[in-house]
């Protein structure tokens, strides 16, 4: 598979910088990695970058994984069995990490020397989080998100990956794609588009660090665009179980996600002008749309939740299905709905609008097929 393959040295100067806690880092030229988060998909990410850590010299072997603790069954803490069985048993069993993930439940001390960090969390806790480490990470640290979602402020909608820039001060870059994390752990080929805004160089650093031979990252200059398709998918994805629900067949099926993506589009270029119509014939793009409206959580819980009639909420049916994952769909469809409204732009978007109104039983689940769409 093509990767990019940089100049250990000329990568290590870049990344190297200054401020308080880099003098050491300075001497030996080597990046430190701390993984914020540890569900499903962050477990993975940790798996993809340990790998590479190991065999990249401008690297430090150990990756850190912040982990939000729990308390399992067998009254062991999560963090603790992470670092006993080199494995989530929660979030990802059966599959090893790599020895070099070392788990970490304190938050501030997991990020504390690291100059990368890779936010992968459910959307709606990370302002709670930013405001926690303000202050605590390093002068010269760069941000990935692996987040897929928004926040709705009154001033209108606000990228994770600019949450994170305003909050922290720092750099940040996103990555997203067509990627079911359980496939993704045992190794099947999958695509990826790290977006970026102008330090191309620090973007190949993202690239060679999750880059390997079954998981292909390609680099784009279009941060909102690789990140509002990451989140609004999402949204479709909804829509797409729901058809499945109800039984209305492909043709139904492959209507509502045309739709989907044409409407995915229009609110991106609406909302950031400067959105490239390249970027959704990347990875992040059509392919996570496909990959997302054929599998994913929240297909699955919108099948359900028609096939219910709708009768059982979405919080129930999360709870039941997905054992502690966070359904990001439902939540994203509300954000939608409030930038949409606030904007006046309801009919323009009859897809994003209806999702929502189903989502919260304002509307029955048959609404998605009898929406007159333009």
């Amino acid at each position: 598979m093509p990767q990019f393959l940089l100049d250990n040295n000329h990568i290590a100067a870049a990344a190297a910088g200054g401020g308080a806690g880099a003098a050491d880092e300075t001497m030996t030229a080597k990046s430190r990695v701390t993984v914020v988060g540890s569900g499903n998909w962050g477990s993975v990410a940790a798996k993809l970058i340990a790998s590479n850590t190991l065999k990249l010299n401008s690297f430090h072997d150990e990756v850190s994984m912040w982990v939000f603790e729990e308390t399992l069954p067998t009254g062991e803490k999560l963090s603790q069995v992470i670092n006993r069985t080199n494995e989530n048993v929660k979030y990802l069993p059966g599959v090893k990490l790599g020895k070099n993930v070392v788990a970490n439940p304190d938050l501030e001390n997991a990020v504390k020397d690291a100059n990368l960090l890779v936010f992968v969390t459910p959307h709606q806790f990370m302002e709670g989080i930013c405001k926690r480490l303000v202050g605590k990470i390093r002068a010269d640290a760069e941000a990935i998100s692996l987040i897929k979602g928004m926040e709705v402020k009154r001033e209108g909608p606000c990228m994770i990956s600019t949450l994170i820039t305003e909050q922290l001060g720092i750099n940040c870059c996103v990555l997203m794609g067509a990627n079911i994390a359980n496939e993704i752990a045992v190794e099947k080929f999958s695509e990826a588009t790290v977006g970026y805004r102008k330090n191309k160089e620090m973007a190949e650093k993202w690239v060679q660090l999750f880059n390997t031979s079954y998981f292909m990252v390609s680099p784009v200059q279009d941060v909102e665009g690789v990140e509002l398709c990451g989140t609004l998918k999402n949204v479709v994805a909804i829509a797409a179980g729901l058809v499945d629900g109800l039984e209305m067949g492909n043709n139904t099926k492959a209507a509502i996600m045309r739709i989907g993506l044409r409407e995915m589009m229009a609110l991106s270029k609406l909302l950031f002008p400067s959105v490239k119509d390249s970027t959704f014939f990347e990875s992040c793009g059509v392919a996570d749309l496909i990959t997302t409206c054929l599998g994913g959580r929240n297909r699955k819980c919108a099948e359900a939740f028609a096939r219910n009639g709708g009768k059982r909420s979405f919080d129930e049916l999360e709870a039941e299905m997905l054992q502690g994952q966070k359904l990001q769909g439902v939540s994203t469809a509300k954000e939608v709905y409030e930038v949409l409204n606030h904007r006046g732009w309801l009919e323009l978007f009859p897809l994003f609008s209806t999702v929502h109104e189903i989502c919260i039983a304002r509307l029955p689940p048959i609404a998605i097929v009898n929406v007159k769409f333009k």
